[in-house]
């Protein structure tokens, strides 16, 4: 029979339904308030006898106590209260839904957050003079006289309006291409912060530059970024394919000219890359960006042999010196016996580190271009050879030039790949 006190609640409990629930819960003091109709639906949340809105005792989930109700419960509410909070306590590990899906939401962020490190060292950073332009003022004095008393001046826009052509043409994939040597001091991460810069300069679209040189690498230094956190091996666990371009730019380093920067480590001795981390770094990225750049370690290295493989094209950075030429004539050859396109796609860059190297680099060229590999020349730069921070201004005009033609003939060669 319905109470006649509390009408109101019978027509609540009638429309909502939830008699077996209700039983089951509260027992002979709900049978004593009425009893709904048999297979009516269970009501969504509260107790209809408090009125609705109110949400039920106990409904807050394995290990969340009861929602306090407005009033004071009575005596089998109560008892009902402690029996729900003994059993929580006697489950301690319930899983919890909220977190475990917000674990994998599209660019959580691991549990452990690396700490911001300096590049270079406050204590040393005042050590570093002010740069220097990368020619003296007499030969820019000088040519800028020729410039207006011929006609080269028209010839060098015609052929930088060229090469901005080749460096802006569209890619359907993003275009890798990687940058190694077989010895320190080459000046391979020098070649492919040149790289990056230049691609960045020309392009709309986004520009990686990815660090696979974690043993103290100085690419980083050389594009001047002044802090470093997330590294090649911490992206590797956190990119899943359902990121967007936003949520990996956040895990790194900007660069001006829409560039990117991953580095490889934090300057720390000890630091590792595995072929795992770097292959699922390269293929997830791959769809953000239009053109990456992949500072590799020396050769015969792991990381270094699978990124010349995997690339549309390759730079090999080679001392312009009696024995660098040896050595990388050597490597040549051994490349030769690789699939056609590897030694095909592959630019060796010849850097002078002084201004007179003491070697005949048109004769070098012509040896290493027998192997099938096109070689280029990087003329020695004051503003280079001293480090530090590669300032684009500073560089000397046969400089840049050159890192316009590198850039160009690398991006051509990587077209041609797919």
């Amino acid at each position: 029979m319905p109470n006649g006190d509390n009408w109101q609640s019978d027509v609540l409990r009638d429309l909502r339904g939830g008699a077996a629930r209700q039983q089951s819960a509260q027992g002979p003091a709900a049978q004593a308030q009425g009893t709904p109709a048999a297979g009516a639906p269970q009501p969504p949340q509260g107790d209809p006898a408090q009125g609705p809105g109110v949400p039920a005792q106990g409904q807050g989930g394995h290990g969340t106590p009861p929602y306090p109700a407005p009033h004071q419960p009575s005596a089998p509410a109560e008892a009902q209260a402690q029996a729900q909070q003994a059993y929580a306590a006697q489950q301690p590990h319930a899983p919890q839904p909220q977190a475990r899906s917000a674990a994998h939401l599209p660019g959580a962020r691991p549990a452990r957050t690396p700490d911001s490190r300096p590049v270079v060292d406050k204590t040393l950073a005042g050590a570093g003079l002010k740069p220097r332009h990368g020619e003296p003022f007499a030969t820019r004095a000088v040519r800028a006289v020729r410039r207006t008393v011929s006609s080269s001046a028209a010839r060098e826009v015609a052929e930088t309006t060229a090469t901005a052509e080749v460096l802006q043409q569209a890619v359907t994939t993003g275009r890798q291409i990687a940058v190694t040597s077989i010895r320190g001091g080459a000046g391979k991460s020098t070649i492919a912060a040149l790289l990056g810069t230049t691609y960045a300069h020309y392009r709309h679209d986004p520009v990686l530059l990815v660090e696979a040189d974690p043993a103290l690498g100085t690419l980083p230094l050389r594009l001047g970024a002044e802090t470093l956190r997330w590294t090649t091996g911490d992206v590797a666990g956190i990119v899943e394919p359902q990121m967007s371009l936003l949520d990996v730019t956040g895990y790194l380093v900007q660069l001006p000219d829409n560039a990117w920067l991953l580095p490889g480590s934090q300057g720390q001795i000890g630091a590792m890359l595995d072929l795992r981390s770097y292959e699922k770094v390269m293929v997830s990225l791959r769809r953000y960006f239009g053109v990456t750049v992949v500072d590799c370690e020396t050769l015969p290295a792991e990381v270094a042999r699978v990124a010349l493989s995997a690339s549309q094209a390759r730079v090999l950075a080679v001392p312009a010196t009696l024995e660098g030429i040896s050595s990388t004539y050597a490597v040549l050859e051994w490349m030769r016996g690789l699939p056609r396109h590897v030694i095909a796609g592959t630019v060796v860059v010849l850097t002078e580190t002084v201004p007179h190297s003491g070697l005949d680099l048109d004769k070098a060229a012509e040896k290493l271009k027998a192997t099938g590999a096109s070689v280029q020349l990087l003329p020695y730069d004051r503003h280079l050879a001293a480090g530090g921070v590669i300032r684009t201004e500073l560089l000397a005009q046969p400089t840049r030039l050159a890192a316009t033609r590198l850039a160009a003939q690398v991006f051509e060669l990587s077209q041609q790949r797919r």
